[in-house]
């Protein structure tokens, strides 16, 4: 079982950067992929980029590619989301999650944190 939680999110405006974070429970951390995804109102949640154990592999969805960076430090149990230009489409609820590889779909990761809201103003 791991359990994680997510940094708050917040009102930064166009053109401005956020970083998250996510903590992970367990002593396992390392043998997990861990995932960005978010979801805006009314819309399904999409992937934005992962991270393999070693930290060694990463994927980014097109739409953060260049603006968005993927991290993790395995001795803080932690992975983190560097989000810079962003922009108003980017409001979302951001979610955290972990998985056995580093895939892009939702289905291939078994826990998930509770979701933290970014707002990006114009």
């Amino acid at each position: 079982q791991v359990q994680l939680v997510e940094s708050e999110g917040g009102l930064v405006q166009a053109g401005g950067s956020l970083r998250f974070s996510c903590a992970a429970s367990g002593r396992t951390f390392r043998g997990y992929a861990m995932g960005w995804f978010r979801q805006a109102p009314g819309k399904e949640r999409e992937f934005q980029a992962t991270i393999s154990g070693s930290g060694g592999i990463t994927r980014y969805a097109d739409s953060v590619k260049g603006r968005f960076t993927i991290s993790r430090d395995n001795a803080k149990n932690t992975v983190y989301l560097q989000m810079n230009s962003l922009k108003p489409e980017d409001t979302a609820v951001y979610y955290c999650a972990a998985g056995t590889t580093p895939q892009t779909v939702g289905a291939a990761y078994a826990y998930w944190g509770q979701g933290t809201q970014v707002t990006v103003s114009s």
